[in-house]
């Protein structure tokens, strides 16, 4: 029976957990083992009690919880004591930002463990339920939202009142991707005006499914700008210059923007210069998603509010974790289905390196870094 072990993260800022007392129950009924280190889910108001009633077993430290583990879930890279404490061999799975965070990279592969990613499982149709990105992804749109209603100084939907009416919040979306259209859902059914640009042709349809109006250049080079996985591709200068001018003029008739702009493996593109921002009115507030990778917003700054001319600058990294409880229950689900690659059918680990998912995802194995784009 494969032993997975759950510990408590440790980096800070990040209450998620990778297992839930619900995903627990599941994969100890798909055939595994789980130990739940003490506290592990706290953090997003699961209590130990909760764990041990779903069968798992409780270890009181990471180090007791590892001893045992063929199998490690986390949330984010384990620390450098985790990394140490691992069995030889033993399979991490997490969100493991191999890009940035190469140091643990290196680590997990000095250690020899087998590492997958999370951020690398394919987009088809046979992983959606283990997109963790996605799952992530539409919980920071939401929460973006929320915490611009936050820092707003104003109400988000029209009021008509015998002293006269409030008029609607304008919000301005940027980026319409899993994020991007949960901001603008959120912006919606709070009563806001929503408008969203986006450089994918597919977007514009999904925009205005929302209730939104789309705003873009829509020449030629707008119409092939998606690639075959459904990310934007990066623009030449001069649609950027197109689209920076009718964003600009856009921009400052808007109450709140939320940029949500991210190039897998690539710093944050720049979508608003601080002459933008400076064209803003006072009291607007816009929440850059993409603060963790350098930010979509010139002058954010990670975990800060930021003042420029009277324009809110809401720059807080990991969104996800300000919403731990559900996503850490959404997470969990997608290490659950992904555990089932790492069986066989008799449910003895022995992961099939040659399926699509787990190749794609595949970061460390027998010492070395193995991913292609990961390399050198």
């Amino acid at each position: 029976m494969p032993v997975i072990a759950v510990t408590r993260e440790r980096r800070p800022g990040e209450s998620r957990v990778a297992a839930v007392p619900e995903t627990v129950k599941r994969l100890i009924a798909a055939g595994f083992s789980v130990i739940v280190e003490a506290g592990a889910g706290a953090a997003a108001s699961y209590p130990d009690a909760d764990y041990k009633a779903a069968g798992a077993s409780l270890a009181k430290t990471a180090r007791d919880a590892l001893a045992k583990a063929d199998i490690v879930f986390h949330v984010r890279a384990p620390e450098a004591a985790e990394i140490a404490a691992l069995k030889t061999g033993a399979i991490v799975v997490a969100l493991l930002d191999p890009h940035q965070d190469r140091k643990s990279l290196e680590a997990l592969a000095k250690k020899g463990a087998t590492a997958f990613a999370m951020e690398f499982v394919p987009r088809i149709t046979r992983a959606q339920a283990m997109d963790a990105l996605s799952s992530q992804a539409n919980l920071a749109g939401y929460r973006a939202v929320i915490e611009a209603a936050e820092a707003y100084g104003k109400a988000f939907p029209m009021m008509m009142t015998a002293a006269g009416t409030v008029p609607p919040a304008k919000v301005f979306v940027m980026g319409a991707g899993v994020a991007g259209l949960q901001a603008i859902a959120t912006a919606r059914r709070l009563g806001a005006v929503v408008t969203a640009t986006d450089v994918r042709p597919a977007a514009k349809e999904q925009v205005e499914s929302l209730g939104a109006k789309f705003v873009a250049v829509e020449d030629e080079e707008f119409k092939q700008a998606e690639t075959a996985a459904g990310y934007a591709k990066e623009m030449s200068q001069e649609y950027q210059a197109k689209q920076a001018a009718l964003v600009s003029d856009h921009l400052k008739k808007q109450d709140i923007v939320v940029t949500t702009a991210l190039i897998p493996g690539r710093p944050a593109p720049k979508l608003l210069s601080a002459q933008q921002v400076a064209s803003m009115k006072p009291g607007s507030v816009i929440v850059d998603i993409a603060v963790e990778q350098g930010g979509n917003v010139a002058g954010s700054r990670p975990d800060q509010i930021v003042e420029a001319q009277g324009v809110k600058i809401v720059g807080y990294a990991n969104l996800p974790a300000r919403i731990a409880y559900d996503a850490s229950a959404l997470y969990g689900r997608n290490l659950a289905a992904f555990a089932g690659l790492l069986v066989d059918k008799d449910g003895k680990l022995a992961p099939d390196f040659d399926d699509e998912i787990l190749k794609a995802a595949l970061v460390t194995k027998g010492g070395a870094v193995a991913h292609p784009a990961l390399k050198g």
